[in-house]
């Protein structure tokens, strides 16, 4: 057996093809055009990179954007009073801070200075805690862009054995948390591992779908892995140069042995990255629906 590749590329593009109807629609009914801030500190290359993404993305969809450019020596009292101003402002529905930030700026405190009905990163504990009892209002972007690509690949989740490999705040305990609601495209049965777990083998080797952000190139490997399980593939690791120069990249997974035993299997890059960013896109959508429902 050899795995159906499941295209995140493909996907967000369908996804993205979706959102923008849906915001001339919100235009037209509403008068509301979903406004985001992009706010980048210094001039990170992978930062700028990500934030130059996120613009395009919502200009292309007809979002009002904004991308406000902050010197690296901002104070953190700075960075926490502009927040509030888009906080306040009508116009802007989602913002959004790039990180990592400089090493004299309190990330918890940035964070949490962002109205949580603005926070389409899902990051804030008022959003956290919401996905926790099942009242979630925007989910965080790389575990909604995961639990998108189950639903579009018709992924039967209700019941199924999910085995999480990775407990951090951005990916691990969202996406579990999310799939073992009692919702649909849930409704699972969700083991979280992590760098203490015993015999990590005997509980990925349980799942039929096996999620991977571990952080480590190729942790997973094929007998890790049981016959015709779903893998998604989080993590991204740089194990090179190609002869372009351009940087070779490979998942947590060892995709070229771990295809002939799974059923569906995503690639990196193309997996799940591109739907981070989609999803971004649906939260903030989201989040000028319901400003505009308030008015």
């Amino acid at each position: 057996m050899t795995a159906r590749i499941l295209s995140g590329t493909e996907v967000a593009r369908q996804v993205r093809e979706r959102i923008a109807r849906e915001v001339v629609a919100l235009r037209e009914s509403t008068g509301v055009t979903p406004g985001l801030v992009t706010i980048l500190v210094g001039d990170n290359p992978a930062s700028v990179s990500y934030v130059t993404g996120k613009q395009r993305t919502a200009k292309e969809l007809g979002f009002y954007s904004v991308q406000d450019d902050q010197p690296a020596d901002v104070s953190e009292d700075g960075l926490v009073e502009l927040i509030g101003r888009y906080n306040d402002d009508p116009a802007i529905h989602g913002i959004l801070v790039q990180l990592p930030l400089p090493k004299h700026i309190n990330e918890t405190r940035v964070l949490y200075a962002i109205d949580p009905d603005k926070d389409v990163d899902g990051l804030h504990p008022m959003n956290l805690g919401r996905l926790m009892i099942g009242e979630a209002r925007f989910y965080p972007c790389t575990p909604f862009g995961i639990r998108e690509l189950l639903a579009m690949a018709d992924v039967e989740t209700k019941g199924a054995e999910v085995v999480v490999v990775g407990r951090s705040n951005l990916v691990g305990k969202p996406i579990s948390m999310m799939l073992v609601q009692k919702e649909a495209n849930a409704n699972s049965t969700v083991t979280m591992c992590h760098t203490a777990t015993r015999d990590l083998a005997a509980h990925t080797r349980r799942a039929d779908i096996l999620i991977v952000a571990a952080g480590r190139a190729k942790a997973i490997t094929a007998d890790m892995v049981k016959d015709g399980a779903i893998v998604i593939d989080v993590g991204v690791n740089r194990i090179g140069m190609t002869p372009e120069g351009k940087a070779k990249l490979c998942g947590d997974v060892d995709f070229d042995a771990v295809k002939e035993k799974a059923s569906v299997i995503t690639p990196v890059p193309g997996g799940v990255g591109p739907m981070t960013i989609t999803m971004l896109m649906a939260n903030t959508l989201k989040a000028a629906r319901l400003a505009a429902e308030r008015k």
